[in-house]
Order: C-alpha cells, then sequence, then structure tokens
C-alpha cells in the first residue's frame, strides 16, 4: 500500500522540501505514462485542485496530452481499487468531473505557468521524483516482466482448473478414474465406494483378502436386484452367519475363498475394473487410491485367475 501522508521536511523562504520518497508515492502509471494526479500536484504546490486546473484550462495550447490528459471513469475506478488510499485520503471523492493527470513535461510547464518560489523548488523535487522513478523502471523492467508473464500464466491455469472441475462436477455420480485419500479421510473414501456400488446393475465383484462385517454395511446400499460376491482369503473376518442374516434381507451375496490375489479389485457389472489401494475394512486409515483401470482386458485377466 503506498504511504501518500505529504508532509514538507521545512518550509523556509517560501521555499518547501518534501520527501522524494513520498513524491514518488503519488506517481503512478496510466496508458504507458509515468503521471501524478492533479490533486496531488495541487497539494504539494500548496494550492486549491481548481486553480490548478484553471490554470491548465487558460493556457490548454501549452498542454498536449503528452503532458496533460484527463482520465476516464473506468482509469479512475481502476486507480480507486488499486490503492485503497485514494479512498481513505478522500483524495478523487465525489467529484464533479475526473481528474486530469499531468506528465513529468506538463509538470514542468505548470511550474512556468505559476511563477512562485513555491512552485520552482517544489518542482524540482518532483522531477527528481520521476527520474529516480524512471530509473527504478528502467532497471527493475525485466523484473516486472516476468511477473507479468506468471501472472499470465497463473490465469492461464486457474482457466484450465476451471475447465477440470466444471468437467468433475458434470460427471455422473461414481464417475471418474482416479482418487487419491490421506490419512483420515474415511468418510470420503466410504462415500466414494458406497457411488461405485449404486452404479452396478446386474452383479458386483469384490476381491479382497482382508473384509470384515464392515462390508455387509456397504453392500446393503446397492440396488436391490445386484447380484454380490466375495472372493476373499480363509483369513477374513466374517462369518457365514453374517452372510446367512444378510441375505435375509438383502439378497443375494455369495463368498468364496482364494489365495491367488494380492491386491483389491471391485469389478461392476463385468465391464468396470477399479483397483483399491487398501482393504475396504481399512478406508482412511493411511493414505491410498482408488484407480479406474479402462482397459477391458484388465477384467479378462482378473476373471482368468478366478477361474484358473
Amino acid at each position: 500500500m503506498k504511504n501518500n501522508n505529504i508532509v514538507p521536511k521545512n518550509k523556509e523562504l517560501n521555499v518547501v522540501k518534501y520527501e522524494i520518497e513520498n513524491i514518488k508515492n503519488l506517481i503512478y502509471t496510466i496508458r504507458g505514462r509515468q503521471v501524478m494526479l492533479d490533486s496531488d500536484v495541487a497539494k504539494l504546490y500548496n494550492c486549491e485542485t481548481k486553480y490548478v486546473n484553471r490554470v491548465v484550462k487558460r493556457n490548454i495550447e501549452r498542454f498536449p496530452e503528452e503532458f496533460c490528459f484527463q482520465l476516464t471513469e473506468n482509469e479512475f475506478q481502476l486507480l480507486r481499487c488499486q490503492f485503497v488510499t485514494l479512498k481513505s485520503n478522500g483524495r478523487g471523492q465525489h467529484r464533479k468531473y475526473m481528474p486530469y493527470v499531468f506528465t513529468e513535461q506538463g509538470i514542468a510547464m505548470l511550474s512556468a505557468l505559476l511563477k512562485s518560489d513555491i512552485a520552482v523548488s517544489v518542482s524540482i523535487q518532483i522531477m527528481k521524483a520521476f527520474i529516480e522513478m524512471r530509473n527504478f523502471l528502467f532497471y527493475n523492467g525485466q523484473v516486472f516482466q516476468e511477473i507479468n508473464t506468471m501472472k499470465s500464466k497463473l490465469l492461464e491455469h486457474d482457466e484450465k482448473f476451471d475447465i477440470v472441475f466444471d468437467e468433475l462436477q458434470n460427471k455422473k455420480e461414481g464417475e471418474f478414474n482416479q482418487k487419491i485419500f490421506f490419512d483420515g479421510q474415511i468418510y470420503d473414501s466410504y462415500s466414494l465406494i458406497i457411488d461405485i456400488k449404486k452404479t452396478t446393475k446386474n452383479k458386483i465383484l469384490i476381491i479382497d483378502n482382508y473384509i470384515d462385517d464392515s462390508i455387509l454395511k456397504m453392500l446393503a446400499k446397492k440396488n436391490k436386484d445386484v447380484e454380490a460376491v466375495i472372493l476373499t482369503s480363509q483369513n477374513s473376518n466374517i462369518s457365514r452367519l453374517d452372510i446367512n442374516k444378510f441375505n435375509k434381507q438383502y439378497p443375494s451375496l455369495k463368498i468364496a475363498y482364494t489365495n491367488k490375489f494380492h491386491d483389491r479389485f471391485i469389478i461392476i457389472d463385468n465391464k468396470e475394473l477399479y483397483h483399491c489401494g487398501a482393504s475396504l475394512k481399512d478406508l482412511g486409515k493411511k493414505c491410498f487410491a482408488i484407480n479406474k483401470m479402462n482397459d477391458v482386458n484388465f477384467i479378462k485377466n482378473v476373471e482368468k485367475g478366478i477361474i484358473s
């Protein structure tokens, strides 16, 4: 934020001295030029803004656009948004007309017309501030250019992210290619598995060596006519009694035992294959991923592993 507190260092014999840094803070870049607002120039000259503008209008032929020009409403609003101090200091508020701005040459011409010791001494200080600002921009031009380039790239990335997010939001329930979950995301991972199960129309096959009765709570969310098959190891903590009780309310569920699989898989309607990096009973307890494998050959290979 710019510090626009303009306090004279001393005032003797109609000679006013300001801190150069304070003057530099009043220089803005508009239309590719370094300029100062008419109200700031008037404050430095210790006079009213209307007096400065009156001098310009009476000598308008001496102030071409390269010396002085009036801001458009859009330019002024952008300037106020960029520098909050314009509002907080009351500069430019409740003005009937858009403000004028002066370039370095315009300041020099104005000081010659005002014909006062204050105008001369202050104009010299303003010239020094313009020179320092110009040198600063020259030596740091490459840095500013790199910042602008970075801003442009960030805007491009934001647009791409918006497209990706829109596509994700427009996808149907349960439709995705890959999801990564971190430690503690129990509900999120559980909800995703439920969404996958809800998309099943005919049959769901779950391959997991270490399931327990929590799998039954998930399968209770499946569609009524969907057949569920669990392929697991003898070490699983689920009993036949649990299966029988489940089938009385949510038919039909079958369970078989094998030791041919290390990873966890979910196959939907013999068409969609999901690879799960964690056992379904451990969802959200550690970092893991769930991937949708779109190659049909993967499903065939998994089915071969079951049959052989």
